[in-house]
């Protein structure tokens, strides 16, 4: 193997590790775990408890407008999706969204109606395969990859994304091949 190679396999080993990981690193990054509780209380604060805002967690405090702005902003891009379809710089957002949440089924539900309205669209056929990748459909987005690539040949992240998907779809094929005799 030369150096590009290796550079591409561990690139390729550190991204099928990233995506393992994916969830817990969404969840940890949006603040949703709190380590120093190991369960959430079913109890319910009492009104008088809330009045004294030195008692809440500063965490927490921060938290909340945050995730009041994500659930907004979803809601925004959902709705000029209703209103403009083929709008790619609402549907590739809200697909980011949904992974994140683990629901890509919903992410790709979001990219196949953009693609109806504009089929060729080179960042909703790059989306798609990534979302595919990362269920681990790698023939599926590595097709998507191919026909956006038939449009525009010199696109260097969809070449990027294409290598990327058949490393992972070898490791996978290797991983599940198991050790050899």
């Amino acid at each position: 193997m030369n150096s590009y190679e290796i550079s591409l396999w561990r690139h390729a080993r550190f991204l099928h590790s990233a995506l393992c990981l994916g969830s817990l690193a969404i969840v940890l990054l949006a603040g949703c775990a709190n380590p120093d509780r190991s369960a959430l209380s079913s109890r319910q604060t009492p009104s008088s408890d809330l009045a004294d805002a030195k008692a809440i967690d500063p965490a927490v405090r921060e938290r909340i407008p945050y995730s009041l702005g994500r659930d907004a902003d979803e809601q925004t891009l959902r709705d000029t999706l209703k209103q403009q379809p083929d709008n790619v710089d609402a549907a590739i957002p809200l697909a980011r969204v949904l992974l994140a949440r683990k629901s890509p089924d919903e992410a790709l539900e979001v990219l196949d109606n953009v693609l109806l309205a504009a089929p060729a669209d080179l960042r909703t056929l790059n989306a798609k395969g990534v979302v595919l990748d990362q269920k681990g459909h790698h023939r599926e987005a590595q097709g998507l990859y191919r026909k956006a690539l038939e449009r525009e040949p010199s696109n260097a992240m969809l070449r990027n994304n294409l290598k990327l998907s058949l490393a992972l779809e070898s490791k996978t094929e290797t991983e599940d091949a198991g050790p050899q005799p």
